[in-house]
């Protein structure tokens, strides 16, 4: 029987629950002092056997990839190394394809280790992978994320919590923090969003010019999960208030990135959240600095005179991430997790509550001639009404041109329109007619495609000129596997121009006004941005 966390991927930091971090931190904390005790370690180390580990590098890394590798030969696994500088995926070989590969060249589990430009693959991968072992009896892969675009770096984020959990001798409490530097484009600075949740109490003082700013859709996360969030654009700024934090995590400027947005202002920039020998009686004398390393060689954020000074936190963190690594390792490995008590990740069931079938016991009789297709009764078929209603009368034109198109109505006869609402003052609504048509023509799977389209309508069924059955459809759970849908995001994985062949997946995160998040980058979008059409 598979231990807790055997087969399990780390694709984001909520793949693990708060309880379930904090295991992985109370194990590295195990095996650091075991190490230097000179105690064993058995007790870490997965039944390598025929398990493999395989670091696929597509972009370029050092203290990522060297400390994941030295952990897998920790636990003497197989290990394969592919590279940005010499992999086959040069050629534009799929990665999706290749893994599947790789599972079979090992009669044990396979963990892939995956840095890639593209966000969320590690996400995809589980799910595609996953399926593909359990078609093939093959045992479930693990993935783990080293990193995807400007997403997230999940293992930076254990490591970091980690080390932040030792210099608070391990005291949850609380926490007060400073995130300074690129926090746009910094993936660990993204990471903390949830990775923090493991304190009780948090506080985080984000420091950076507007054009290096938190982007909003992790500030607001940050305030969802009720952390106290407050902003300054330079370190000047900050220091001028008297409530500092004692924990500051830097993150390096990405400028590169930024082309001529920033023309003229880099210098600016760099000064707005680089520390100055000035700040140093400006803040608590306890004061730790954190950075995930290396430093830029011509402009580190964290200057060089602090490293042979008390606030030197970086270099101990840096040896974290080996022994953290080790830990995450053994848990998806299945070394680890028997003894696991708390609360753990719960599969997340998707209710299919979103057609709701009218009573039409307690309704009134419908008049002859109430369901119109124009101007002329509709005795029998169907009728989609109340098709986006609201004010704007272009957008509900706009609305019945995308359904006509994704439930391919262009062959069968019937009428379409916009008309007064009844029921609404000022209201406009969409109706479509469709008498050749009977209720078999909408199975779940159109019902499923239509409440997707135009969340509210309804669906008719008219026999001998009465609503014999209606159906309300509202705003579903997740919108996927359509060929009319996209990720926005040009680096998502479900990108189509990625030719990865994910199909998007959106999962909805409100109803009123109707917002989703891709499944794979969790970038937030709202109903119209969906669609490719």
């Amino acid at each position: 029987m598979p231990l807790h966390f055997e087969g399990r991927s780390l694709s984001v930091v909520n793949d693990l629950t708060p309880d379930e971090q904090y295991y992985l931190y109370n194990q590295t904390r195990k095996l650091k002092e075991a190490v230097k005790k000179g105690e064993g370690v058995q007790k870490f180390k997965i039944q390598a056997g025929e398990k493999a580990v395989y670091l696929i590098f597509m972009e370029d890394s050092t203290r990522t990839k060297e400390s994941f590798r030295n952990a897998a030969l920790f636990h003497g696994c197989k290990m394969n190394v592919f590279d940005a500088a010499t992999s086959s995926f040069n050629k534009k070989e799929s990665i999706t394809d290749t893994v599947k590969m790789l599972c079979g060249y090992s009669t044990d589990q396979s963990i892939f280790v995956v840095r890639s430009k593209l966000e969320g693959t590690c996400t995809w991968l589980d799910k595609v992978v996953g399926e593909y072992c359990g078609k093939l009896g093959l045992p479930r892969a693990s993935f783990i994320n080293a990193g995807d675009g400007r997403h997230e770096h999940p293992t930076q984020e254990f490591l970091d919590e980690f080390s932040f959990l030792e210099q608070k001798n391990w005291d949850r409490s609380q926490i007060h923090l400073v995130l300074t530097g690129d926090l746009y484009h910094g993936r660990t600075v993204h990471s903390k969003t949830d990775g923090l949740r493991v304190f009780h109490k948090v506080k985080v003082d984000l420091i950076a010019p507007t054009e290096l700013a938190m982007p909003a859709e992790y500030e607001e996360r940050m305030i969802a999960n009720n952390f106290i969030v407050r902003k300054f654009n330079s370190i000047d700024e900050y220091l001028q208030q008297d409530d500092i934090a004692s924990i500051w995590y830097y993150t390096r400027l990405q400028l590169e990135r930024m082309g001529d947005k920033i023309l003229g202002r880099e210098e600016y920039l760099r000064r707005a959240v680089t520390f100055r020998k000035e700040f140093l009686g400006k803040i608590p004398k306890d004061s730790k600095f954190y950075h995930p390393l290396p430093r830029h060689q011509k402009y580190p954020v964290v200057p060089l005179f602090l490293d042979n000074t008390s606030y030197n936190a970086y270099d101990g963190q840096s040896v974290n991430g080996y022994f953290t690594r080790i830990i995450e390792l053994s848990m998806c490995g299945g070394a680890l997790g028997e003894d696991f008590t708390g609360e753990g990740k719960k599969v997340e069931e998707t209710t299919e509550d979103f057609v709701e079938k009218v009573d039409m016991e307690s309704r009134r009789e419908i008049t002859k001639g109430e369901m119109k297709m124009g101007i002329k009764p509709v005795s029998n078929g169907l009728v989609l009404d109340h098709i986006c209603r609201g004010t704007d009368v272009k957008k509900v034109w706009k609305t019945i041109a995308k359904l006509t198109k994704i439930l391919q109505l262009s062959d069968v006869v019937g009428t379409a329109g916009v008309f007064s609402s009844r029921s609404q003052k000022d209201a406009v609504k969409g109706i479509v007619s469709l008498p050749t048509l009977t209720e078999s023509f909408f199975d779940k799977a159109m019902l499923k495609k239509l409440s997707a389209i135009s969340p509210e309508c309804t669906l008719n069924v008219i026999e001998k000129d009465r609503v014999v059955t209606k159906y309300r459809l509202h705003m579903p759970p997740r919108i996927y596997d359509f060929e009319e849908i996209d990720c926005t995001n040009a680096t998502c994985i479900s990108h189509r121009k990625n030719h990865e062949h994910a199909m998007a997946d959106f999962v909805r995160k409100s109803v009123d006004p109707p917002a989703f998040s891709c499944a794979y980058c969790e970038k937030p979008h709202n109903f119209d941005d969906i669609w490719a059409i």
